[in-house]
């Protein structure tokens, strides 16, 4: 038996904590009765349903995108703008329903996870796991030493200090007046490294994320995507454990 919430993220209905405001606000059924109590546990013989529709456990599946420019991290967009989810399932292989481990801007180009394990992600996405991201900025200005070492310990944002970051100066365009960044951060604020760098003057013209834990983009072009092997899906889920 396991919690009502946890088998709809694993079966990839929303993340747990999506799928908890589901059941309380009454659109979950267990055999046919609305269940809105958190704790509820089900089996494989229980049939559970959302709005009337059964949930499939289908099988996990996980991928790794090289996000292009001018797509949303989402699994839907209101205004029709294409999707992170759109891109992955103009391949007619890809017919789960999956979801972006967290968020990439519009703008922002990179390295994103998708898939329909939503424990997993969930966990993922948790602070105390603390998974590394790190990314690539080029900012207007000359950065310095000082700026870099505001960086590395913490700006604050919205009245909140960042924690450390690993920084590095990549190199610096003076006739443009342009530097390019490294930083990582085990942090997943809302835009948080362009308002960690605009906190030290230095606005981002444009945002790459690089790495995500000990994951990295080789091989990917952008657009391009791959399913993570057996052994990687492994380490994550070792990384989150606890």
């Amino acid at each position: 038996m396991e919690r009502l919430q946890k088998v709809m993220a694993e079966a990839g209905v929303a993340s747990r904590r999506a799928s908890e405001k589901l059941i309380q606000t009454g659109h979950v059924q267990v055999n046919g009765q609305t269940v809105t109590t958190l704790g509820t546990k089900v089996g494989r013989r229980d049939d559970v349903q959302v709005d009337g529709v059964p949930i499939h456990r289908e099988q996990h599946v996980y991928y790794l995108l090289n996000k292009p420019r001018g797509v949303i991290s989402s699994a839907h967009d209101e205004k029709g703008r294409k999707t992170v989810v759109d891109l992955l399932h103009e391949d007619e292989e890809v017919t789960e329903r999956i979801y972006p481990v967290g968020r990439l801007d519009y703008d922002t180009t990179g390295i994103l996870l998708l898939t329909n394990d939503g424990d997993l992600a969930n966990r993922l996405m948790h602070p105390k796991f603390e998974v590394a991201k790190t990314y690539v900025a080029k900012v207007k200005g000359i950065v310095t030493n000082d700026d870099l070492k505001r960086l590395r310990l913490g700006v604050r944002i919205d009245g909140h200090k960042t924690k450390p970051a690993k920084t590095r100066l990549k190199e610096t365009d003076r006739h443009k007046q342009t530097s390019l960044v490294q930083l990582t951060i085990h942090e997943g604020r809302y835009h948080q490294v362009k308002r960690m760098l605009e906190a030290v003057g230095h606005p981002v013209i444009k945002l790459h994320r690089e790495t995500y834990g000990f994951l990295n983009l080789q091989g990917l072009q952008s657009g391009e995507f791959r399913e993570l092997r057996p052994e990687e899906v492994t380490k994550l889920k070792r990384q989150t454990q606890g």
